[in-house]
């Protein structure tokens, strides 16, 4: 089993930045869970991919709607993945959510295995 935990949530004006991190716990090194990722959550909105990174090689990926503004890392020896957000928008307010799993794609929301509870993001002035 995997337990992950977000933190680093918040309220922030338009234009400001955040840091969330997700610290994992549990079975973080088999290769059922070789790819992280962050999710997001608006009301009323499907649960949308946001980035996603390979533990081993660090590879990242990003949705086109944040691409250049967010930024995923991975710290191996301390099993935590964080997202740096900056120039937030109003339309990134959210519940984010990190993932752990063994995506085919690793955008691929269904086929992570593990989730946190989420963290809130208010962009708003």
């Amino acid at each position: 089993q995997v337990q992950l935990v977000e933190s680093g949530g918040g309220l922030v004006q338009p234009g400001g930045s955040l840091r969330l991190s997700c610290a994992g716990s549990g079975r973080t090194d088999s290769s059922a869970t070789y790819a992280m990722g962050w999710f997001r959550q608006a009301p009323g909105k499907e649960r949308e991919f946001v980035a996603g990174i390979r533990w081993s090689a660090g590879t990242t990926h990003y949705a086109d709607s944040v691409k250049g503004r967010f930024t995923i890392s991975r710290d191996n020896a301390k099993n935590t993945v964080d997202l740096q957000m900056n120039s937030l928008k109003p339309e990134d307010t959210a519940v984010y959510y990190c993932a752990a799993g063994a995506p085919s794609l690793i955008r691929r929301r269904n086929e992570y295995s593990y989730w946190g509870q989420g963290t809130q993001v208010t962009v708003s002035s």
